[in-house]
């Protein structure tokens, strides 16, 4: 009969079955939980004898979980937001947050928005810590199952249990390395070239490539696509491709290429801070909300783009499955 029961269990035991569930490995989940592998190597071992249960075993070099450890995870999630609420109830106050936020985005998203969020949250909660994770193409389980707490998306998912805000619009530009070629001069020209884009894994396309596909005016001659925004620049400098992509691209994975207006219309591109209907009145997600909202306009003035903040209403509505 084991020695421990349920009320040896603890936040930080939750924690650390996240983080071995998540990372997939016991030294990414000691670096992400800033503690040594031994630590983790002992609590395991502790949870396991809690539950009963091996909860990971060994598959070639890595760890898989157990059916139960998959079970006991999505639980871990829900008993965590309930504590950090449960910390909150009295009154909010940043200064006194030690938790980590997880926010899914995608390489553009990412790499504009989340850094200079992370020194501004800091500034007011200096033990918070920042979690990224690819969104994709995000779904509503990943928010029902607290996988993460925000996204970041052009693409919310359409579930009335899903609530979005839009963030700002930017538009697609044509990127070039000026040193090699112009500007295409027309739709003539443009079509003429030939192109690279991105192509996200399992096969899904940027909304510019299925809008110009259904528009079907004429094909454009696609000689290379990768998988992110950040292999595009590889392939442009030192040759004659072009690649069209949202225009804030410049400021980071695309900096040093030119950029040019596309020579024919196409929709904006929105982007929208989606999360789920359970944490619209909690005091912490609703702080986080407002500091990304805030952050925006000065990071697009800086990103000096042609993108710009939505002046869509402050009331919330559930996600309609545009972007």
């Amino acid at each position: 009969m084991s020695r421990f029961d349920h009320l040896d269990l603890d936040g930080h035991l939750l924690a650390l079955l996240l983080a071995v569930f998540e990372e997939g490995s016991v030294t990414r989940a000691a670096q992400r939980l800033n503690v040594t592998q031994s630590a983790v190597s002992h609590l395991l071992d502790k949870l396991r004898a809690i539950v009963g249960d091996p909860l990971f075993v060994r598959s070639g070099r890595g760890i898989v979980p157990t059916a139960r450890a998959e079970g006991l995870a999505a639980r871990a999630r829900v008993l965590l937001e309930d504590l950090r609420g449960f910390t909150t109830a009295g009154g909010f106050d940043p200064a006194r947050l030690d938790a980590t936020v997880t926010i899914a985005a995608n390489d553009l998203q990412r790499d504009l928005l989340l850094p200079p969020l992370l020194r501004r949250l800091r500034a007011q909660a200096p033990n918070l810590k920042l979690r990224v994770i690819n969104s994709g193409v995000p779904t509503a389980e990943m928010l029902r199952e607290g996988q993460c707490q925000l996204v970041i998306s052009p693409r919310p998912p359409d579930a009335a249990d899903v609530v979005q805000k839009r963030l700002f619009e930017d538009r697609y530009a044509v990127f070039y390395d000026p040193e090699e070629r112009e500007a295409p001069r027309d739709a003539d020209d443009y079509l003429a070239a030939e192109h690279v884009t991105v192509v996200y894994e399992p096969r899904r396309a940027l909304d510019f490539d299925r809008w110009f596909a259904e528009l079907a005016c004429a094909p454009r001659r696609i000689v290379a696509s990768v998988p992110s925004f950040a292999a595009v620049s590889a392939f442009i400098h030192g040759g004659p491709l072009l690649a069209t992509l949202p225009s804030l691209l410049h400021a980071h994975q695309l900096r040093g290429l030119a950029r040019a207006p596309l020579p024919m219309d196409c929709p904006p591109m929105p982007m929208y801070l989606i999360w789920h209907v359970k944490h619209q009145a909690e005091p912490v997600h609703a702080w986080l909300r407002q500091e990304i909202e805030a952050l925006v306009p000065w990071v697009l003035g800086g990103a000096g783009g042609p993108a710009r903040v939505s002046g869509a209403p402050a009331a919330l509505a559930t996600a309609a499955g545009t972007g």
